[in-house]
């Protein structure tokens, strides 16, 4: 199996607690490769320990009612009570204690996920995801496969891939405000892609935590970027 190009690593005091509510809520398992990594459905999720940095991510699962019902007695916070959306998604949103936004959703087809998405997709909100994604663009080569805009202008969502995985965004708006994350990035030429990196905006990132090539893009995101063996998927 290819390794998944980004890994979002959210953060929080409480691991084994967030674990836990992983494993009720979503069926999350260890993962056999890595140490610290859990599996949920077809996706990656690497947990920090530390100083809450929490993220946002869509999560596609087969019951909305019976995951936000589960994620309630868990101790999150009911941010959008299950709804049906125009879009043919079953839809709700959640807080976990720690801060991370669940935006759980079951698909309305053959299958309960939308046709070639992830089980897990990160979600970011910044207060323009416009330049985000035009900075994704440049520094590791990101291809967006569509948005929605409202008739003001504003970014409504939009999907990036990037190697084998997904990103999506909205601009910033009511409750949904940024949040930015921490990745890990799999690329096939590490040093080029920094250097790419850098010239698109990002700084340089050090400390106990950092690979030696990790950067901070100009929306706070952190991008760890690891070397790949030939062979996997990743940014070139």
């Amino acid at each position: 199996m290819q390794k998944q190009t980004v890994i979002a690593c959210p953060v929080v005091n409480d691991v084994p607690g967030l674990i836990a509510l992983l494993t009720d809520v979503f069926g999350a398992t260890s993962h056999a490769d890595a140490s610290g990594d859990l599996r949920i459905g077809d996706s990656i999720l690497r947990l920090g320990e530390g100083d809450a940095r929490p993220m946002a991510f869509h999560v596609y699962v087969p019951d909305t009612d019976a995951t936000y019902m589960r994620a309630l007695r868990g101790g999150c916070e009911s941010l959008l009570a299950p709804v049906d959306e125009e879009w043919g998604e079953r839809r709700a949103n959640l807080k976990d204690r720690w801060g991370n936004c669940w935006y759980i959703a079951t698909f309305k087809g053959e299958n309960y996920f939308s046709y070639g998405a992830p089980t897990i997709q990160p979600f970011l909100q910044p207060f323009d995801a416009g330049l985000v994604i035009a900075f994704l663009t440049r520094a590791f080569g990101a291809t967006e496969l569509g948005r929605a805009t409202s008739p003001e202008g504003a970014l409504l969502h939009a999907t990036l891939k990037i190697g084998n995985s997904a990103i999506e965004l909205i601009d910033a708006i009511d409750i949904y405000q940024p949040m930015p994350g921490i990745f890990y990035l799999s690329v096939a030429h590490r040093e080029a892609v920094y250097a790419q990196a850098i010239n698109a905006g990002a700084e340089p990132v050090s400390g106990p935590d950092c690979l030696p090539h990790s950067v901070r893009d100009p929306f706070g995101n952190i991008w760890h970027l690891e070397e790949l063996l030939p062979g996997n998927s990743a940014v070139n």
